[in-house]
């Protein structure tokens, strides 16, 4: 029962971390490792579980989500859900150490242009006296590459994700929440069923369940939360998030 207990706080927290501006995963997998669940069966199940409750967030959001500049949403959507679910074939077939080592500069990168992004892509254009913007090529490319960690990791994608939209787009954080949880929907959505179909994900059904509840309870709850804060709040939860994660994930696979 305590396993179980553990599962479902992890999940609230994950989804309610992933409603806000992500990080689900960096509670989520832990806490299925420290009950004895390998870690890459782990990584599977965490993004099962996750799943259910970033779709309750989307549904939250779906008055709220805005285009991601001039990118189709339907070309952004399929390219995140392919890009999921090249990852997860990834996680299945590859060591999972092998990107451990990268997930720290990656996460200190994202948070930095989080923070510092629009005044650099403001600090070009006044420079070069032309505006600074990914084309739509560029922002699928970028988000294929991103929806394939997210298939393979996941963790910490979503401020990745807004991260390159920021900086290449000049997006705000609290204006681009929603399309993110949107897109972390669709990564989640094509790994999940490669995981359940193809790892052990289903091997502690009760963890699962336990956690997916927690999961969509948080994350029902936390974009309602979101949607009521103001977006200087938001972008500071969100900032905060990334610092947090990052200097976390960092000690985890350093220490």
């Amino acid at each position: 029962m305590s396993e179980i207990l553990l599962a479902l706080i992890a999940g609230v927290a994950a989804g309610t971390l992933n409603a806000l501006g992500g990080g689900g995963t960096f509670v989520a997998l832990p806490a299925l490792v420290a009950v004895g669940v390998p870690p890459v069966t782990a990584n599977a199940s965490s993004t099962v579980a996750l799943l259910p409750g970033t779709m309750a967030s989307a549904w939250v959001y779906r008055r709220d989500v805005t285009p991601v500049g001039e990118t189709s949403t339907t070309a952004l959507t399929v390219v995140s859900a392919v890009g999921g679910g090249l990852g997860a074939v990834l996680l299945l077939a590859l060591p999972a150490a092998s990107f451990d080592a990268a997930v720290p500069w990656l996460l200190a990168f994202a948070t930095a242009v989080l923070a510092f992004g629009r005044r650099l892509a403001r600090a070009v254009s006044d420079a070069t006296g032309r505006p600074f913007g990914l084309g739509s090529t560029a922002v699928l490319g970028g988000q294929f590459l991103l929806a394939l960690y997210g298939g393979y990791f996941g963790g910490a994608v979503g401020i990745m994700m807004m991260a390159l939209w920021s900086v290449g787009l000049g997006l705000d954080t609290a204006v681009s929440n929603p399309m993110r949880t949107v897109q972390i929907a669709a990564i989640y959505l094509t790994a999940a069923v490669l995981f359940l179909v193809a790892s052990d994900a289903l091997n502690t059904p009760w963890l699962l369940v336990a956690m997916l509840t927690g999961a969509v309870t948080g994350g029902f709850t936390g974009a309602h939360v979101a949607r009521r804060l103001s977006a200087r709040v938001l972008r500071g939860v969100i900032l905060t998030t990334a610092v947090t994660m990052t200097v976390l994930y960092s000690v985890r696979s350093w220490g």
